[in-house]
């Protein structure tokens, strides 16, 4: 059992699952090959021909190669002879030989992969895209992956096993110890084998891509009718036609409401809110209330009254393109629906986990391949954030900001930012006069570009590889992964326009954009595209975001908005690491857990959120035994995802202190196009030092030093 730390529960401490859910001979049959009952493996035979044919220098080459294919060759790709007449027709000693072989791989695995991904697309365009009423058909044709079998075919053909023969498959470990010193070629072709390290079946890929797809769907009709959530007396306290998407909507909605004039109803909304989220968390909200605007709801009693029909947003619901089948107004509970879709998402990533010997959870393969940061180290990442004494200090400038005692929904508190001396509404009737649809923020992204520091000719280089769509959801950035397809930004925009949420969400998905297209278009290895892991291209991300209200014309930064924007990139921060920990609190569970039921799931998670909350949030924030802490939807539509966001913040911040200025546009472009190596050699390129806490922290001391002296900011929250 790896440690953990103190600050999650006792429950936790238990639920840590062994590095191999698989039986150790099971484990060793892979490892070893096929005994022949001498105690020798195959590959000795092999490897002594090899020699005898090649020479006595290439040994090491050939005795990593055939451990390598060994791991993964299977009963089925053939017996002992058949291992040595592969081994000796592919062997490939000479390095003229292994370049032709590497540029090969790297033209047809970009095409193989860019053609899938756009397959992908389309076939999901109408379950995730606001382009008509959607059948029933759709959900299907969103839950098949055609690339589904490309993992077995490439295995199959043996193709993988000629990669695997020929180039290394180092550790994380190696990778971590040694790749400072291996050139762009050799980084080609450790991705080039790490691509092939895990076999995965298609049946696995294709329950892991349904499972995808169904979480996916269920998110994406999880809204609430906000004008139809009373507040005590039964009264209406959000505008007719609100319809908020959990989680994102109604966080940020929490966020929008600092800004609200009337502070008493700003501070209602946000208790109403967080209640409904409790309810959510905990599965005491009402199944008839989900995106259903005739039925009103009060989550306080938890009692659902028909809602009276003049209050009914019928035109709105039409255009939505909602069936109206009879309101409900039975107030019986959603039936843990949430946590049975997070079990089935458990269930489809265990049927990887015995086809990955090197990486044999699903946390193994978060970690140590998608991050590529070990477990151990990402958590204490987390951690530092979380336990901070930095944190009181900074809630009690807060506190000071609003006037009155935090309270759980503070977690989400935005009063640092500029944004927040101004209205929701007023931002919003800038962002739909100015975006009306789809087509004007596409219009407009020439200019924004140039607003954040990119020269005219690369704004425009930019702007004729980017594809804007409106999203049925929160939206998102969809990449291409081929040069000549084009990256899709998608970002909801209602019928009278994009409000600011989807403005700023699309000033966010457009950085992934951009950053998709440097490390496709400008890497010099297109087996090299993409960015060390997902938090770096929410990092390159969050340097668009949070310049959003400076390209609506409202800011311009100073060094108080600067000191402003630390202490909100803290708290921020702080939120979310602790968020990232419950997530991966749930992934142990499960693995300790994986007969469990949704109900078990539930409590478990809850138990899990609230432990943490007690330990680290409720001292500065109160209320004892929250859930907020797994509200995300992110553990419900993606696999072991939140530990990404805090560690994008961390990177977010490093890169802010390097990509400032005139030449912003130049350092992304830099920063971007270097390719998938491993994190900390990534940041040492783009910051001059490792991924750390570090910057974070130090600069949230100096800025709080400035605030406690007596900067006039400390005053006011508006």
């Amino acid at each position: 059992m790896r440690p953990v730390p103190l600050l999650l529960s006792a429950a936790l401490l238990a639920c840590h699952p062994s590095k191999d859910p698989r039986k150790p001979d099971e484990v060793a049959a892979v490892l070893t090959g096929y005994s022949r009952g001498d105690g020798q493996s195959p590959s000795d035979d092999v490897v002594a021909a090899l020699v005898q044919k090649h020479g006595e220098g290439q040994r090491a080459r050939i005795e990593r190669g055939l451990k390598q294919v060994g791991l993964l060759w299977r009963k089925e790709d053939g017996d002992a002879k058949a291992l040595k007449a592969f081994a000796e027709e592919w062997f490939v000693p000479d390095p003229a030989g292994l370049d032709a072989l590497l540029g090969r791989f790297e033209y047809v695995l970009e095409q193989v992969d860019g053609y899938f991904l756009d397959l992908g697309r389309e076939m999901r365009s109408f379950s995730e895209l606001e382009i008509g009423p959607q059948l029933p058909i759709d959900d299907v044709f969103a839950g098949l992956d055609l690339s589904a079998h490309a993992s077995d075919d490439f295995f199959n053909s043996r193709l993988a096993f000629i990669a695997l023969l020929n180039f290394p498959l180092p550790t994380l470990d190696e990778m971590l110890a040694q790749g400072r010193s291996w050139d762009r070629k050799e980084w080609a072709a450790v991705r080039l084998t790490r691509r092939f390290a895990l076999r995965a079946s298609g049946e696995a890929l294709l329950a892991r891509s349904k499972a995808q797809a169904d979480a996916e769907a269920y998110i994406a009709g999880y809204n609430l009718w906000m004008h139809h959530v009373l507040a005590p007396g039964q009264r209406r306290i959000f505008p007719a036609g609100m319809r908020l998407l959990s989680h994102w909507n109604l966080r940020d909605q929490i966020k929008a409401d600092y800004a609200e004039k009337d502070r008493a109803l700003g501070l209602e909304r946000q208790r109403l809110i967080r209640a409904v989220m409790e309810r959510i968390v905990d599965q005491t909200i009402p199944k008839a209330v989900i995106d259903d605007p005739r039925v009103d709801w009060d989550p306080q009693s938890n009692a659902v009254t028909l809602s009276p029909a003049g209050e009914v947003e019928t035109e709105k619901m039409k255009s939505q393109g909602k069936r109206a089948p009879s309101p409900s107004v039975s107030s019986e509970r959603e039936p843990d629906t949430r946590y049975a879709v997070i079990l089935a998402d458990f269930h489809a990533a265990r049927r990887t986990d015995q086809d990955s010997p090197l990486a044999p959870t699903e946390i193994d393969r978060r970690f140590d391949f998608d991050r590529e940061i070990p477990e151990k180290r990402a958590e204490e990442l987390l951690t530092s954030i979380v336990t901070s004494p930095l944190v009181p200090r900074v809630a009690a400038l807060i506190q000071g900001r609003l006037g009155r005692p935090l309270e759980p929904h503070d977690v989400w508190y935005s009063g640092f930012l500029p944004r927040a001396r101004h209205p929701e509404e007023e931002l919003s009737a800038l962002t739909r006069k100015r975006y009306p649809d789809a087509l004007a923020y596409k219009k407009d992204i020439p200019r924004l570009l140039e607003g954040l520091g990119f020269a005219p000719e690369r704004a425009r280089f930019f702007d004729s590889r980017i594809v804007v769509d409106p999203a049925r959801g929160s939206g998102h950035a969809l990449q291409s992964a081929r040069r000549g397809d084009d990256p899709h930004l998608r970002t909801r925009i209602n019928p009278d326009g994009m409000d600011y949420k989807g403005y700023n969400i699309a000033v966010h998905e457009m950085g992934h954009n951009v950053e998709q297209i440097c490390s496709l278009y400008l890497v010099d290895h297109t087996l090299l595209s993409g960015v060390p892991a997902t938090a770096f291209t929410e990092a390159l991300a969050f340097t668009f975001q949070n310049r959003d209200l400076e390209l609506l014309g409202l800011e311009k930064p100073d060094a108080q908005s600067e000191r402003m924007r630390v202490l909100n990139d803290f708290w921020a921060t702080w939120e979310i690491a602790g968020v990232g920990l419950v997530d991966l609190g749930v992934w142990r569970y499960m693995y300790a857990h994986p007969q469990a039921t949704p109900a078990e799931l539930r409590e478990a998670t809850l138990r899990i959120a609230r432990d943490l909350w007690d330990q680290r949030y409720a001292p500065v924030l109160g209320a004892k035994r929250s859930g907020l802490l797994a509200i995300y939807s992110h553990m419900v539509a993606n696999f072991l995802y939140l530990p990404d966001y805090p560690i994008g913040h961390l990177v977010a911040f490093q890169l802010e202190q390097k990509l400032r200025g005139a030449d912003f546009g130049a350092q992304f472009e830099r920063a971007a196009s270097f390719g998938r190596v491993t994190p900390d050699l990534w940041m040492e390129h783009a910051t001059g030092s490792p991924l750390s806490a570090k910057p974070l922290l130090d600069a949230t001391e100096a800025a709080l030093r400035a605030q406690e002296a007596g900067s006039p900011a400390t005053s006011s929250s508006r």
